[in-house]
């Protein structure tokens, strides 16, 4: 009689924190769990383990349970909007963007800070089709250890522009604003400087720059910027489902 009682608690609890299981990974957002951030990922084993427990184990206190999941989830949601309000804390919670390839030349120091060997870079050049290092302009392991590559213009896949003979490669664009920040660093190595960017701006109607969400600036100096505020931007007029 107690095994079958004790059935009948398993099942009941995997009716019942599955549901609320649900909702708190709604509430990580809409991420594949090889982009989870550290710390998010660090959340979803906590959780697994946690609820593990109070299945397999019918002594452990269902409320307690409850309790500890919502906890847990109100931790990743706040911690989350706190990353987002504060990209200092983001940085601190999650791993940064590493250039391991810059025109042709392997970033060695770079390549020893997050312990990615030489033969682990080429496997993942490989794998991107790329097989010469010096058609790479630019090369980076992303937070979520995926990377990502800017091959030189001349070894680029061909698109409409391109067979435009006015057309021109502007380069890489250089992130010189995030979220109101300016990167006095990254404007010095485009020759440029903040009286620049800020008259840029201006033409384009822009007075404040800690009104801008993001603006970069590509090799022929030409800007690129969002802004905060999102009502004037256009949106998209229909509803996806």
């Amino acid at each position: 009689m107690d095994h079958v009682i004790d059935l009948l608690k398993v099942l009941g609890r995997i009716y019942t924190i599955l549901p609320l299981l649900l909702v708190v990974t709604l509430m990580m957002g809409k991420r594949s769990i090889g982009e989870l951030p550290v710390f998010d990922f660090l959340t979803i084993l906590v959780l697994g383990s946690v609820v593990g427990a109070d299945i397999a184990d019918p002594a452990v206190n269902h409320l307690f349970t409850f309790i500890a999941v919502i906890a847990i989830g109100l931790l990743q949601y706040f911690v989350s909007k706190l990353k987002i309000n504060h990209r200092k804390v983001g940085r601190l919670l999650t791993f940064e963007p590493t250039i391991v390839i810059y025109k042709g030349e392997f970033q060695v120091n770079n390549m020893k800070e997050i312990k990615y060997s030489l033969d682990n870079v080429l496997q993942m050049l490989r794998e991107e089709n790329v097989f010469n290092v010096s058609d790479v302009e630019l090369a980076i392991i992303e937070a979520n250890g995926k990377l990502s590559v800017k091959l030189i213009p001349s070894k680029e896949v061909t698109r409409v522009e391109h067979l435009h003979s006015t057309s021109k490669n502007n380069g890489l664009e250089l992130p010189v604003i995030i979220d109101g920040v300016l990167y006095q660093n990254v404007l010095s190595s485009l020759n440029l400087n903040e009286q620049w960017l800020k008259k840029q701006l201006f033409n384009q109607g822009v007075t404040d720059v800690q009104s801008v969400f993001f603006a970069s600036v590509n090799q022929a100096h030409e800007i690129h910027f969002s802004l905060k505020d999102d009502k004037n931007k256009p949106t998209y007029p229909l509803i996806l489902h």
